[in-house]
């Protein structure tokens, strides 16, 4: 995107695609280290419990009912490995080669308070229509020739499925905070600064065409999450939380979006659990046709407001 009145920064690294190639060192150097501090932080954690075990984190991805408290175990192993992966790289990365500040992931003024409502409301009005397209993904099959890719990815989907219903697989408050705070705020954080602030910026800055660069960005946005058979639904979210970027001028809002789309799944899992809701947001029964046509046509009318709201109908500068 270019559209800023900061004085321009000289990278440690000009070229768009070296300084790239830096970040993703940076990425694989923080997944590393993340990955050893979490081995380390889990065996600590189940030696205090009594069950010290050098292969604890093969366990907790496969099976993780089967380790003592592994419900707490895998919020450790979630938390730090993304900490690491993500945010702690694009930060050094922003800092040391883009020599750059906080305030420089900002090209516009604050938001008002209305504009952090709309897009409350139109991330939950988008769900339905999202989930659709999830029931459609997953209905993708593959040709005969690709059957053992396609068996391949399902046993991944499989795992990544077990994984994420064991997570919310929670009764108590403290619980839920633990949840809203793994599942959804530091994932909200970290992949906003790494993939809005960070990649989407730069490419933008590259290109010159912000539109190209919020597809691309949502596109490895969603393959990064390696579920295959929800590739497309990630990447509209992606590239809804990329125009929220481009049009606000504000990373926050991004993260917010990303923080809602999470945490309103955590919290109706709760309140499902506590049959305080009689919804299940989890059930993947198709979605009733009708319904998905509204949560497209409200979503469509919302994202029109927060352009308008923005006053990017005004200015048509790229950052």
């Amino acid at each position: 995107m270019a559209e800023t009145n900061h004085p321009p920064v000289r990278s440690r690294v000009p070229n768009t695609w070296r300084s790239l190639l830096v970040l993703i060192g940076f990425i694989l150097i923080g997944m590393s280290v993340g990955n050893i501090l979490a081995a380390l932080l889990l065996v600590a954690y189940l030696a205090t419990q009594g069950d010290f075990s050098m292969d604890v984190v093969s366990t907790l991805l496969q099976n993780p009912q089967q380790v003592p408290n592994g419900w707490y175990a895998l919020m450790i192993l979630q938390s730090t490995a993304h900490l690491f992966t993500f945010l702690v790289p694009s930060l050094m990365y922003w800092y040391y080669i883009e020599r750059r500040k906080n305030d420089d992931f900002n090209f516009k003024e604050e938001a008002n308070g209305r504009i952090w409502l709309l897009v409350l409301i139109l991330v939950i009005a988008f769900m339905p229509f999202n989930s659709l397209i999830i029931e459609w993904n997953a209905g993708m099959k593959f040709p005969h020739s690709l059957q053992g890719l396609e068996n391949w990815m399902k046993g991944k989907e499989d795992q990544l499925a077990r994984l994420t219903k064991f997570l919310t697989e929670f009764e108590s408050l403290p619980q839920l905070i633990i949840a809203l705070v793994v599942i959804a705020l530091i994932p909200a954080i970290g992949e906003e600064v790494l993939f809005r602030g960070v990649l989407q910026r730069k490419l933008a800055e590259s290109w010159s065409n912000v539109h190209l660069a919020i597809w691309v960005t949502a596109a490895i946005f969603s393959a990064i999450h390696i579920q295959f058979y929800g590739f497309l639904p990630r990447l509209l979210l992606g590239a809804l939380f990329g125009y929220l970027y481009f049009w606000s001028g504000r990373l926050s809002l991004a993260i917010f979006a990303h923080f809602v789309n999470n945490g309103f799944t955590v919290l109706m899992v709760y309140l499902y659990h506590h049959r305080a809701v009689d919804i299940n947001i989890e059930d993947t029964r198709s979605v009733p046709f009708g319904t998905a046509v509204f949560s497209f046509a409200a979503t469509a009318a919302l994202l029109y407001s927060v352009w308008r709201w923005t006053g990017h109908f005004k200015d048509n500068r790229l950052v």
